[in-house]
């Protein structure tokens, strides 16, 4: 892979900010948008601007072509085996708020037990909080060790004809760990449990084969994967969504409705009422394109290349301390600097033309895990490079400077 030619293809890249060179090392936040996404979405609203579904005009018509043509490439990308298996919603957390309300508050009775991990995201931890509040059940949570990982024999101990389901990420986006979804699918399904795996880190990490995985449902967000913001997408079984009812009522969703009553529409539209991010969901299906003419191997491999200077360079770094030492893990670099708060770190790299992320990302439980109230995170994408992470290591020297740390 040509680094140099493909970062051409990100116009963000080239700005400056404070007057230097911008280094983007936020990625896990949300990924840049290439020129192919830019345009798909400029071409839909300057030429093709229309509702979707319900008109029989021409614009119409081919706005319709265009967002069911990026349902079938979302199938094809995650392998499932029917486009009424896949859901367009806001992003991940909706995806999530979608199965603890109508899988969870349908099937899932008091004393019924769900399994999380300690590294889940919020939007993977409160959703199954207020379904235990609501429905009386029980919410277990797998520890993770001091590297970061899942700690997989104590996740067997969970287990029990009691567990209900099992949702886990399947990347970590504070400390990278990449956990062993496969294994985790299998034990729970051994127990009778249905399992939700984020993957909102995963898409631009690994290839996803959900019938391979076997897992239940699957959830993940355009914006991570360079495509737009508020898009996102719910996998799941068409066996189960055809059991679930739907959470939102309104236009689309349904096939005739009376005073009386209302019948629902099939698959996928059942679940996806009102006017639908047409332009997100036609620059994802562009994304999806762009990353799959790139593939997916030469970006992993690019990755791993960085995540190992990475590692070696702020290993160097007196004082400072890796959060998520996993040994199966992704281009994420989470760090604290003794003497430095990542707050102030992040202030002072940001001068010098450096994003990083800073705070609890969304990850609270896993901070007071480490001991530690936030970290500055370094997150890379395929269009990274060795050089930046450089100028990442002078930058943090320079906070050292000025913090005398």
């Amino acid at each position: 892979m040509n680094v140099q030619k493909v970062r051409k293809d990100f116009p963000n890249l080239a700005i400056k900010v404070r007057g230097v060179p911008l280094v983007y090392l936020d990625n896990a936040a949300t990924t840049f948008k290439p020129e192919a996404v830019i345009n798909t979405i400029d071409e839909h609203y300057r030429h093709g601007t229309s509702n979707v579904h319900r008109g029989v005009h021409y614009l119409s018509e081919h706005a319709t072509l265009a967002f069911e043509g990026a349902r079938r490439k979302v199938r094809k990308f995650l392998n499932a085996r029917s486009e009424h298996e896949i859901i367009f919603t806001r992003g991940s957390t909706e995806s999530i708020n979608l199965v603890a309300q109508s899988y969870g508050g349908t099937f899932l009775k008091p004393g019924d037990e769900i399994i999380i991990s300690h590294m889940e995201h919020h939007s993977n931890i409160v959703p199954w909080q207020m379904l235990c509040d609501r429905n009386g059940c029980i919410l277990k949570v797998v520890p993770i060790n001091d590297d970061g990982e899942f700690i997989f024999g104590e996740y067997l101990k969970l287990l029990s004809p009691k567990t209900k389901l099992v949702s886990v990420v399947y990347v970590s986006n504070s400390l990278g760990t990449v956990n062993p979804v496969k294994k985790i699918i299998e034990a729970a399904h051994a127990k009778g449990a249905k399992v939700l795996i984020d993957a909102a880190q995963a898409v631009t990490h690994t290839a996803i084969d959900v019938q391979a995985l076997d897992c239940d449902f699957l959830v993940f967000s355009g914006h991570k994967i360079f495509g737009p913001t508020g898009v996102g997408v719910l996998y799941g079984k068409e066996e189960l969504l055809n059991e679930m009812p739907p959470v939102q009522g309104g236009g689309d969703m349904i096939k005739s409705v009376t005073f009386a009553r209302t019948t629902y529409n099939v698959l996928p539209y059942k679940f996806e009422a009102g006017t639908p991010a047409v332009a997100e969901v036609i620059g994802l299906g562009a994304a999806i394109d762009y990353v799959q003419a790139i593939g997916l191997p030469a970006m992993a491999a690019h990755k791993k290349e960085l995540l190992a200077y990475g590692t070696k360079m702020l290993s160097a770094v007196s004082g400072l301390r890796l959060i998520g030492t996993a040994k199966e893990k992704t281009s994420i670099l989470s760090f604290v600097i003794e003497g430095i708060h990542p707050h102030d770190l992040g202030t002072i790299v940001d001068e010098q033309g450096v994003a990083i992320r800073t705070g609890h990302h969304c990850t609270q439980p896993v901070m007071d895990r480490f001991g530690v109230p936030a970290t500055a995170r370094a997150s890379l994408a395929f269009y990274n490079t060795k050089e930046e992470l450089d100028v990442l290591v002078k930058a943090i020297s320079r906070a050292k400077e000025i913090f005398h740390a």
